[in-house]
């Protein structure tokens, strides 16, 4: 299965700038992979409790791995493109949903960064379509590259 936006590309367009989810959407599961681990090293610390802590271990390990395929999965099936033409967005898998913005019909584009998103460089975009309904993207990664590559053309 290619990308989407291969397969929907028109006659002498191209691709200038391609942005997908951030990697911060793994954050349940990389903080349930540090609880399980230091809940099976604790498990050794105490013999009375070492099968508790086996288990609780095990159950926050299988939380921590629905969390992280969940979040794999997101990425997987999230595209967020800028061609010379447009703006192409594209989640979902068997189901799809979808929009298109062509660059000349886009009256501005926002992007909202906490001091974390600054940090590990994400955050929100908003691009605001003349007449049209606005659309707000979430967790996107570089977005003022993403930003820079729509007003850049």
């Amino acid at each position: 299965m290619g990308r989407y936006i291969d397969d929907i590309l028109q006659p002498d367009e191209k691709v200038l700038y391609s942005s997908n989810l951030h990697w911060v959407v793994y954050w349940k599961g990389i903080l349930g992979w540090i609880v399980a681990a230091a809940l099976f090293v604790g498990s050794g610390v105490n013999p009375a409790l070492t099968f508790a802590g086996l288990v609780a271990s095990g159950v926050i390990a299988v939380v921590a791995f629905f969390f992280t395929v969940s979040a794999w999965f997101q990425r997987w099936i999230t595209e967020t493109d800028v061609t010379n033409l447009r703006v192409v967005h594209k989640t979902g898998f068997i189901t799809r949903k979808t929009f298109e913005i062509s660059v000349d019909k886009i009256a501005g584009v926002n992007v909202e960064q906490g001091i974390l998103g600054r940090i590990l460089n994400y955050g929100d975009v908003n691009l605001e379509s003349m007449g049209d309904q606005d659309q707000n993207l979430k967790l996107v990664a570089s977005p003022l590259k993403f930003r820079n590559a729509i007003t850049a053309t």
